[in-house]
Formats: C-alpha cells, sequence, structure tokens
C-alpha cells in the first residue's frame, strides 16, 4: 500500500475515482442525515412523556443491547457473506423500525400516558440492524477502493460522516416544529423523513457492483466468532486505542443528556436541542476537512491522547456553562478533538488488521463504539438521575482525563505510535507475529 500521507498530498479527492464508493458515501450521507434527525425525535419525545432522565437513558440501552449479544457473530457473518447484501437486509429492518416508530407517534393511544416501552421495543430492532451492518460496512470499504486509495478513503468517510451528524439533528429540531399534510407535526414529520432517507439508502446501495470478499470459509463456531476479539487482547496498538476511545467517551458523553440541558438549563427549545446536537459535528468536520488536506505525519499517538483529554476539558465546560453560546463553542471543541481521536483509531484499526480478519476485528471495534455511544448515553441517564444533569457530566469529564492518563501510562506503545502508514502500524504491532496467528 501506499504511504497515506503521500496519496492525499497528490491526490486529495482520489477515493472519489471509484463509482463505488461515490455510491455508498451519497448513501452514507443521506441515511446519518436521517438517523441522526430521528435520534433528535426519538430523544424530545421520551422527555416529553416522561420527564425522567434515566428513561432518556434507555433510549441508548435499548440500541446497544442487542450488539452486546450479537456483535460477535456478526462479525463472522461480515467475513464470510456477501457484506453488501448482510447491509441490504439490515437497513431494511431499520426502514421497517422507522415506520413503526411513525405509526406509533400517529396512532392517539400507542403511547398515552407517558407508555415508552413500544419505542424501546422498536428502538432494539434498529440496534439489532446496526449490529450486524456495522461490521459488513466497514470491511466491506478495502473493496470499494483500490488499496493505494485505502487511507484517502477512510478519511473522506470520516468526512462525510461528519457532514451528516452536523446537519442531521439541525434537520431534525427544524422538522420537528412543522407541520405536514395539515395534521402531521413533531415527531411523525420527522419519521417520514428518515424513512425516506433510508429507502435512498436501500436504491443507492444496490446499485454497487464492486466484488465483495468473503475470506472465512469455516463454519460458526466459537472459536472462529472469538478470533477478533483475541486478536485485538494480543495486538496492544489496537487494545490501546480501542478502549481509551471506550471509556473516554463512556464517562464523558453528555449527548443524551442534551434535552435536558435544552429544555431545564438553557431554556432553547427543540430548535436549540437541534443547535447544540449539532456543534459536536461542526468541530469534527472542520478537523477532518483539516486532516484532508494535512493529513497527521507524526507523533499519532501522543496527539491521539492530547486530544482524548481535550476532549474531557471540553466536557466539563459544558456542563458548567449557562449559556447557549458557551455550551455551542464547548460542544464544538468537543468535537474536534473528539475526531482526531476517530482518525488515528479507524487508521490503526484498518490498518494493523490483516485482511481476513477485518470483519471480526471490526465488530469488536464496533461492541467498544457502541459501549461508548448507546450505552454511554444510559450511564449518563442513570447518573444524570443520581446526581443531577450538571453534576454527572463535570464528573463524566474528569474521568475522561483520568482515562487519558491512565492510557498514555498502561499502553506504552500508542504513546509512542508515529505514522499512520501500513508499515509503521504492522511495526507498531509484531509482538504479534511471534505468536501463533489467529484463525
Amino acid at each position: 500500500m501506499a504511504d497515506g500521507s503521500e496519496r492525499l498530498e497528490g491526490g486529495y479527492r482520489s477515493a472519489f475515482k471509484s463509482r463505488d464508493f461515490r455510491l455508498y458515501q451519497a448513501a452514507r450521507l443521506m441515511v446519518i442525515l436521517g438517523a441522526e434527525a430521528q435520534s433528535v425525535a426519538v430523544a424530545w419525545q421520551v422527555y416529553a412523556l416522561t420527564h425522567s432522565a434515566l428513561d432518556l437513558g434507555f433510549t441508548g440501552l435499548a440500541l446497544f443491547l442487542p450488539g452486546l449479544f450479537v456483535m460477535l457473530a456478526a462479525g463472522h457473518a461480515a467475513d464470510r457473506y456477501d457484506r453488501r447484501i448482510i447491509i441490504l437486509l439490515c437497513y431494511g429492518l431499520q426502514a421497517c423500525c422507522t415506520a413503526v416508530l411513525l405509526w406509533l407517534s400517529l396512532c392517539s393511544g400507542a403511547l398515552h400516558g407517558g407508555r415508552v416501552w413500544p419505542v424501546y421495543a422498536v428502538l432494539v430492532g434498529i440496534g439489532l440492524g446496526r449490529a450486524f451492518s456495522g461490521p459488513a460496512a466497514s470491511a466491506m470499504l478495502p473493496s470499494l477502493v483500490p488499496k493505494e486509495d485505502f487511507v484517502n478513503a477512510v478519511t473522506w468517510g470520516a468526512t462525510v460522516f461528519q457532514v451528516a451528524n452536523m446537519s442531521g439533528p439541525a434537520v431534525g429540531g427544524l422538522l420537528f416544529t412543522l407541520t405536514l399534510f395539515g395534521r402531521w407535526n413533531g415527531a411523525p414529520v420527522v419519521y417520514a423523513f428518515t424513512l425516506v432517507t433510508l429507502l435512498g439508502f436501500l436504491v443507492l446501495v444496490g446499485m454497487i457492483r464492486a466484488k465483495m470478499e468473503r475470506s472465512e470459509k469455516k463454519a460458526f463456531s466459537l472459536k472462529t466468532m472469538l478470533a477478533g476479539l483475541e486478536y485485538v487482547w494480543r495486538t496492544k496498538l489496537l487494545l490501546g486505542s480501542i478502549s481509551l476511545d471506550l471509556f473516554a467517551v463512556l464517562l464523558g458523553g453528555a449527548t443524551a443528556l442534551l434535552p435536558i440541558f435544552a429544555t431545564d438549563i438553557l431554556h432553547a427549545g427543540p430548535r436549540g436541542l437541534g443547535l447544540l446536537r449539532a456543534m459536536p459535528s461542526v468541530g469534527a468536520l472542520v478537523v477532518s476537512l483539516v486532516m484532508v488536506a494535512k493529513p497527521i505525519k507524526r507523533r499519532a499517538g501522543p496527539l491521539m491522547l492530547t486530544c482524548v483529554g481535550i476532549f474531557g476539558a471540553a466536557t466539563v465546560a459544558f456542563g458548567l456553562s449557562k449559556s447557549i453560546w458557551m455550551s455551542c463553542v464547548a460542544l464544538v471543541m468537543v468535537g474536534a478533538s473528539d475526531m482526531v481521536s476517530v482518525v488515528v483509531r479507524s487508521s490503526i484499526l484498518q490498518l494493523a488488521t490483516p485482511p481476513e480478519m477485518r470483519g471480526r476485528v471490526s465488530a469488536v471495534n464496533w461492541l467498544f463504539i457502541g459501549a461508548s455511544n448507546e450505552f454511554g448515553e444510559f450511564e449518563s441517564g442513570a447518573t444524570a438521575q443520581w446526581w443531577g444533569a450538571v453534576r454527572a457530566v463535570v464528573i463524566g469529564g474528569i474521568g475522561s482525563m483520568l482515562v487519558t492518563a491512565s492510557a498514555s501510562v498502561l499502553f506504552p506503545k500508542l504513546r509512542r505510535a508515529d505514522s499512520l502508514t501500513a508499515d509503521s502500524l504492522m511495526e507498531a504491532s509484531k509482538e504479534l507475529s511471534v505468536a501463533e496467528p489467529v484463525d
């Protein structure tokens, strides 16, 4: 594989020469936009029905739990079967779930009296679809572009994600205030929009013609499913980067509590919630565009550790803010610092993993991401119920900074990681080569 930094400097849009990559990124832009808009509607609807931080946290738990039980099997499936078909089936399931959310919000008696368990049941279905589609999508990316464009594709994929993340919450907040067909208003409008984006995603991904690699020929077994987890455990560079992100975001994530801050602390309403949800992606988008033009060349590990520390500090600043604009600035810093961590972690994940293991290793990564994001939302809701929203966010941010300090000591290979190239990262993971290969 060509040196990633040289490739980016020589052609910063090289990945877009691939038709399949263009189709896939257009599909991702569309579906993430819809998913982020839907998350705003679900959070606002649940909090309006219950006024409970714990119930708000349960939305994240419902999305996370399916992945906890099926993620390793999902990784094996991504290495054994056609990844494109897996993605299509999973997003078809999510489209059905969104249609049910739309029906629930239109049926006057479905959520009567603050009854929100039907919403949680649908979120479990969405979480199941994400659990299987996540590893398949991550492992499919190398099939869409030539090897020499892979690092460029990873960077642009992160950029597309942040564009959608930035726009989706604002779109969701705006749609929540509109009226459709003379009688639809609030959540139903958002769910209808999300359903359209999911259908568009299915059409675009269905047009992809790249040949999908299926490198795992063995039948399902406990050994083959655990191979990805074993590989991550034995490769300390991977383990350090993934676990750092897990614990920092698990403790410092304040996204689940934004409806409480928008309603009770900042008094900003649904549009303010959409604005707050968009701010981390604004910071992440700016940083991702900078890294496309000027990729990380040296000292990637120390930079990642520094930025995760900044993430924790910015989280503390957000928790203490009483101004909508100061809160927005803090959230921009949260997103900007987190984006550096995402790019470094994603590059290590892809470049330090053999192609035949990418599905199962990606499944481990997705399990960690789910733990930090969706389960982190439950953790935030639970701590906010016990301590109050402000105290929960501040303590979580301090915890993220402590985790960063601990990781710098526990994972020296991460602290010493230098350039984000295949040769450099495989060299940093060399301790695995002297052991028996994982199969």
